[in-house]
């Protein structure tokens, strides 16, 4: 079986490739210390099992996890308790709160090795309920193609909902991302970001005018020239956030 360590610090990876040794049939196939190098050694290895560090340069653990099409068995290894570890628990293989010992590393192994040799896999329940804390959004990375781009928010313009995906629109380009309007609506900056209609949330330091066209509907006049539909509630909401 195919591993691969993906941790930004040498220590880390070097434990477990410790405990590893007394798994004779399990390969370390390669290892990364960011997440972008990680995402092209997921690609070419194809591995049944990863070890994912949570905070990482370039791209996080999180991050990493929903830009996988299709992704392998997951054990996270992290030394912060505050990413909701009863939700990893229950869906992502297993959590391990750094530091750990041979023994409970060996409970996530076992767990691992019999969830891979069943072939069931709840990884993309896990990628699609995981969430930030409520309005602490700060970064969003998407793919483009074969690139990977990763967008703070304050270039966000607005977020467009498109089918089952949203399109997140800036200054240069737009970009699909597979999310609900839901999702980010909770999870951006709050008094930022605003919902007002339901296929729009916009970015108020990028609105410069709120006019009434017809009964109840209004338009919104962005920086870069666009116009967006906002509904009454949507209006009053935009209202509240933003003088103008």
């Amino acid at each position: 079986m195919k591993i691969i360590i993906i941790d930004d610090e040498a220590p880390a990876r070097e434990l477990i490739r410790h405990y590893l040794q007394t798994y004779p049939d399990i390969e370390i196939a390669d290892e990364a210390d960011n997440g972008f190098t990680a995402m092209k050694i997921i690609r070419e290895q194809n591995p049944e099992l990863v070890f994912l560090d949570v905070q990482m340069p370039k791209l996080t653990g999180f991050e990493l996890l929903e830009l996988m099409d299709d992704p392998p068995a997951i054990i996270f290894s992290t030394a912060f308790d505050q990413y909701a570890i009863r939700a990893f628990e229950h869906n992502a293989v297993d959590y391990l709160l750094k530091p750990y010992s041979k023994e409970r590393f060996d409970a996530a192994m076992q767990k691992a090795l019999t969830r891979i040799q069943s072939g069931t896999s709840e990884l993309r329940t896990f990628r699609n309920n995981v969430t930030p804390m409520p309005g602490t959004l700060t970064r969003i990375a998407v793919k483009s193609r074969c690139q990977i781009h990763v967008i703070p928010v304050d270039d966000i313009d607005y977020i467009e909902a498109d089918g089952d995906y949203v399109k997140l629109h800036t200054a240069k380009t737009a970009y699909l991302k597979e999310k609900t309007m839901k999702y980010f609506e909770e999870n951006l900056p709050l008094q930022q970001f605003i919902r007002i209609h339901r296929s729009y949330i916009v970015n108020v330091n990028k609105v410069i005018k709120i006019e009434l066209y017809e009964k109840d509907n209004y338009r919104v006049h962005l920086k870069n020239g666009e116009l967006l539909k906002a509904s009454s509630s949507g209006y009053k909401a935009l209202k509240a956030a933003v003088s103008l």
